[in-house]
C-alpha cells in the first residue's frame, strides 16, 4: 500500500477462501490453454507475484503431477518511473535458474493497472533470451491501462477509479490473505 497516505477501507473483494479458489481456477486455465505443461515455466514478479506463482506451481503439481520451473523477477532496474519512486531503489535481484529461450512463460503478478510493470517485466525477460510466448496471469485486473497490455488469465476484474487502491495480501508477505479496496 502507499506509505504515508491515509486510506479508507471501502471493502473486501476476496477473502482467503476466494483467493485460494481463484488461484486454483487460474492454475487449471493455464494448463488448459497450453494443452498441458510441456515447455511451461512460471515467473513471479516481486513482491506479491512470487507467492502467487508459488501457489500456481503447487496447484499444477497437485493436479498434473508435474513441478514446473519457477522464476522470481525483480523489475526495479527496468521501471520507467524509477526516479519518481525513490532516490535509492532497493534491488532484490531476480532468481531465474532456467533458460527462457523457447519456453512458454507465464508471468504472474497480483494487480494489473497501467501496464507499466508488465512492460518492465517483459523487457527484463527479453534480456535473458527469447521465449516462445509470454502470457500474463493476474489476480486482479483493475483497468486504467496506459500501455496496450491485457492479461491472459484473470482472477477477478474490478473496475476502479483512479482514487481507489487495491491491496492484495498473501500470508507469505503480509501475514494475512485477502484483497481489499481503499479510497485515497
Amino acid at each position: 500500500m502507499l506509505k504515508g497516505v491515509n486510506m479508507v477501507l471501502k471493502g473486501m473483494l476476496l477473502d482467503e477462501q476466494s483467493v485460494s479458489r481463484a488461484l486454483v481456477r487460474l492454475s487449471h486455465e493455464i494448463v488448459e490453454k497450453n494443452k498441458g505443461t510441456d515447455n511451461l515455466a512460471i515467473i513471479g514478479i516481486l513482491t506479491r507475484g512470487v507467492p502467487m506463482a508459488n501457489r500456481i506451481i503447487k496447484n499444477i503439481e497437485i493436479y498434473e503431477g508435474v513441478k514446473l520451473p519457477l522464476g522470481k523477477l525483480d523489475i526495479t532496474l527496468y521501471r520507467d518511473d524509477l526516479s519518481m519512486i525513490s532516490t535509492e531503489p532497493k534491488f532484490k535481484g531476480s532468481e531465474i535458474d532456467f533458460d527462457v529461450t523457447g519456453k512458454d512463460i507465464v508471468l504472474v503478478d497480483d494487480v494489473l493497472y497501467t501496464g507499466r510493470t508488465v512492460r518492465a517485466a517483459i523487457d527484463a525477460i527479453m534480456k535473458m533470451g527469447r521465449p516462445k510466448t509470454i502470457q500474463l496471469c493476474v489476480l486482479i485486473d483493475r483497468g486504467h491501462r496506459e500501455l496496450p497490455f491485457r492479461a491472459d488469465y484473470i482472477g477477478k476484474n474490478v473496475p476502479t477509479s483512479k482514487t481507489e487502491v487495491i491491496a492484495v495480501s498473501f500470508i507469505e508477505t503480509d501475514e494475512k490473505e485477502d484483497v481489499s479496496i481503499y479510497d485515497l
